[in-house]
C-alpha cells in the first residue's frame, strides 16, 4: 500500500496551527473555539451517516470528546477538518455495529441540503410548487437509496457529493487508499443509479 503524501506541520494553517496548541494545553477559550467552528460540519457528518437526529447529537459529543482527548497527537498530517472527519466516521462506524436497526433513517438530511443548495432546481423555477415536489420525492429517492448502501459505500459518496472532500481527503479519513475510495465511489453510485432508477419506475 503506497502512503498518502502527509501535510508538515509547518503547511498547517498559522491560526489552525496556534488552535490546535492551545486545545492541547487545555485552553478553555481555545477548546470553545473549534467546537464552534465545526460543531455543524460533525453533527451533519453524524446525521448523514447514522440517519437520526438524536443520535447524531449524541455522536457529535462523543466525537468532541474523542478529539480533545487525543488532540495533542495531531501534528497536521491532513487538515484538521479531515482529521476531524477521520474520529467521526470511526465513531459512526462503531455505533452501527450495535444500532437498533428500528432507530433507522426518520429525517432525510439529504432533503435540507438540496433545498438549501438548489441542486436539483432548475434555474428561475425553483419557486414553482411542481418543482418543489419534485425535489422533495427525489430527496427521499435519494435518502432511501444510500440508506441501503454498506456504510463504507455511503460515508464515501456523502463525503465526495455532500461536504465535497478530494479523493485523498476521503483516503484519509477512511484510512484507505486512492484506490479503494474510488472503487467504493464506483459501486456506491452504481447502486445509487439502480435503485432510483428501480423507484422511477414503480
Amino acid at each position: 500500500m503506497k502512503p498518502l503524501p502527509s501535510i508538515t506541520w509547518g503547511e498547517v494553517g498559522g491560526r489552525e496551527a496556534v488552535l490546535v496548541q492551545r486545545c492541547a494545553a487545555k485552553d478553555e477559550d481555545a477548546c470553545a473555539d473549534l467546537v464552534s467552528e465545526h460543531q455543524r460540519m460533525v453533527y451533519q457528518l453524524s446525521l448523514n451517516l447514522l440517519g437520526d437526529h438524536n443520535e447524531a447529537l449524541d455522536l457529535s459529543q462523543e466525537v468532541f470528546l474523542r478529539v480533545f482527548r487525543t488532540i495533542h497527537t495531531f501534528r497536521g498530517q491532513s487538515a484538521l477538518r479531515t482529521w476531524i472527519f477521520r474520529i467521526v466516521i470511526n465513531q459512526a462506524r462503531n455505533r452501527q455495529r450495535w444500532w437498533n436497526r428500528r432507530h433507522r433513517r426518520q429525517q432525510v438530511s439529504l432533503d435540507e441540503h438540496i433545498e438549501q443548495n438548489g441542486d436539483l432546481a432548475e434555474q428561475g423555477d425553483a419557486g414553482a410548487p411542481d418543482r418543489a415536489l419534485d425535489r422533495k420525492e427525489l430527496a427521499a429517492r435519494i435518502a432511501t437509496a444510500l440508506d441501503a448502501l454498506p456504510f463504507d459505500q455511503r460515508t464515501a459518496i456523502v463525503l465526495r457529493e455532500v461536504d465535497g472532500l478530494s479523493y485523498e481527503e476521503i483516503a484519509f479519513s477512511l484510512g484507505v487508499t486512492l484506490g479503494a475510495v474510488k472503487a467504493r465511489l464506483t459501486r456506491a453510485r452504481q447502486a445509487l443509479r439502480a435503485t432510483l432508477k428501480e423507484t422511477r419506475a414503480r
